[in-house]
């Protein structure tokens, strides 16, 4: 066999390893909204998670010696408060969250930002906050939104597609038993980098809005939120938002969903 086609078969080879050891899991329950689609995952939660306990501690080390962590009181305190009611209801779309490590911190920067890592590790950005004069209720389907994504284990899932699509290092690794894979590296593609599809977008708004409900906060601010992003970026959101679906279509998205979800917030207020 020739050389060339030597490596066409191991390239064979790796993907049908890669394709094999994907397993397909139900991450959440589908909630009043529904989500209820299964994923392929090929690295697993431990490693995901390890990963962003350790990026996480960075970020907040060098926020520290910035002198940006958490700097007013206040700020903290608030956002914090509004995650604790939230916390809580992430029961409803899988048990285990409720008991994990759940860290939250505000980042003192103008970027209009924030994000939940793998297992509950959430930072939001001072930007977001005094850029949009965000309302409680508006930080609410923010930090729902985020939160979301941590529940389906959107990073871990486009973690594991970059894991299966990396063919070459597959026949690396089969070849010399040497692994290459950088598990920091690729939560920080997927977390910070890499868009979100416009299907993880659609769980984590649809999601968000019910976890703001039951956490008795009214899930329409969401659709407030969308306004003032697009108004902020003249008809163009910040990056933090901007994957993916279209404006119009994300807006009567969330507008269905969060009237779904509407009596949840009336007996969550009772």
């Amino acid at each position: 066999m020739s050389r060339s086609l030597r490596w066409i078969a191991l390239a064979g080879l790796a993907a049908a390893i890669a394709i094999a050891g994907c397993q397909s899991v139900q991450t959440t329950r589908g909630g009043e909204v529904g989500v209820d689609r299964s994923q392929s995952m090929f690295i697993s939660a431990a490693e995901v998670d390890a990963a962003a306990k350790t990026q996480y501690a960075q970020i907040l080390e060098e926020a520290q010696k910035k002198g940006t962590l958490n700097q007013d009181p206040a700020t903290t305190a608030r956002v914090r408060a509004i995650a604790q009611r939230l916390i809580p209801q992430t029961a409803v779309f899988r048990d285990d969250a409720p008991r994990w490590d759940w860290q939250v911190s505000v980042l003192t920067s103008a970027e209009v930002n924030a994000w939940c890592m793998p297992g509950g590790r959430i930072a939001v950005y001072t930007g977001l906050i005094e850029k949009l004069k965000i309302t409680d209720e508006e930080l609410a389907a923010v930090l729902g939104h985020e939160i979301s994504h941590a529940l389906r284990e959107h990073a871990r899932e486009s973690m594991s597609r970059q894991a299966v699509a990396g063919v070459g290092l597959s026949v690396f690794e089969i070849l010399t038993g040497v692994p290459t894979g950088d598990f920091g590296q690729m939560l920080a593609q997927s977390m910070f980098v890499l868009p979100n599809s416009r299907q993880n977008e659609q769980e984590a708004d649809r999601i968000g809005v019910e976890l703001a409900a039951r956490a008795g906060y009214d899930p329409r601010a969401a659709v407030s939120l969308w306004n003032k992003m697009l108004n902020l970026g003249g008809n163009q959101p910040p990056q933090w938002l901007s994957t993916h679906p279209s404006h119009e279509s994300r807006i009567k998205d969330l507008e269905d969903y969060s009237q779904r979800v509407l009596p949840l917030y009336e007996q969550a207020r009772r």
